[in-house]
């Protein structure tokens, strides 16, 4: 008597997996799309080079305003490079491929997971490159080793939790381009900070505002740990911002996966 064996099911690959797979698509889409790289460390180059040439010398005329304004720049090329992953994200929901990962049996979060950790590499590559032509323009950190990698940890921090924003600003969105106008909002948070003067010198409707959002927090700490101002409670005010903003959004851009996907 022959047996038949019930045919094999296809076991569901696991979650380190998946994400491994489309973290490799991401990064390879990132290297097909040089055009956003290049923007993401011209443009906060340009700014640094205006600010410090330009505007530098009427706002601090000892000749030390670049040592105030790098760890603002720095911040500004997170925002612009973790901006793009709004558009990336919302061109795959466009695009139809969404339905093809959902006959898949792996979790199409996934998809914007890999997004995320790609904006991640980009963005730390990208300021990386601003740090190196910040020291060419005279910056001069008097950070040791430990503050360097505390720095890093602090912008890797920021950049994270604010590419999860992007990405859920790119699933709310109807299209590339709205998702784009929609990011770009959030580029003007630095200009009201302490990024490029400090939040002492405005109005005082809004030193409020600049005092007391999430961006300042995280420069501060940046300022400190690099050029040895004070730091006070800003860091563990920069952690809870960050943290704050990933959770949100992170809840924000599964809930709104799902309603997507499921209205397909």
């Amino acid at each position: 008597m022959i047996t038949v064996k019930p045919e094999a099911q296809a076991k569901t690959p696991s979650l380190l997996a998946t994400n491994a797979v489309f973290i490799g698509r991401s990064m390879r889409f990132t290297l097909r799309n040089s055009d956003a790289l290049i923007m993401a460390i011209m443009l906060p180059t340009i700014l640094m080079l205006l600010f410090t040439y330009v505007f530098g010398g009427a706002i601090d005329q000892g000749g030390n305003y670049v040592n105030y304004v790098v760890p603002g720049i720095i911040l500004l090329c997170a925002g612009f490079g973790s901006s793009s992953t709004a558009v990336d994200v919302a061109h795959d929901m466009t695009s139809g491929i969404i339905d093809r990962f959902r006959t898949m049996p792996i979790s199409s979060i996934s998809v914007v997971a890999g997004h995320v950790v790609a904006s991640l590499v980009r963005n730390l590559f990208a300021t990386g490159i601003v740090i190196g032509v910040a020291l060419l323009v005279g910056f001069e950190p008097n950070a040791n080793l430990a503050d360097w990698l505390l720095a890093i940890g602090m912008v890797s921090l920021f950049i994270f939790a604010l590419t999860w924003a992007y990405a859920a600003i790119g699933l709310v969105a109807g299209s590339p381009t709205a998702a784009s106008g929609y990011g770009f909002a959030l580029l003007f948070l630095p200009y009201i900070s302490s990024a490029f003067v400090p939040t002492d010198t405005m109005p005082a409707w809004l030193q409020g505002v600049a005092k007391h959002q999430p961006i300042t927090p995280v420069i501060e700490t940046l300022r400190g740990l690099l050029t040895g101002t004070p730091i006070g409670n800003q860091a563990w005010l920069a952690i809870g911002w960050c943290a704050l903003i990933f959770l949100l959004s992170l809840i924000w851009a599964a809930w709104s996966f799902r309603r997507k996907a499921n209205a397909r």
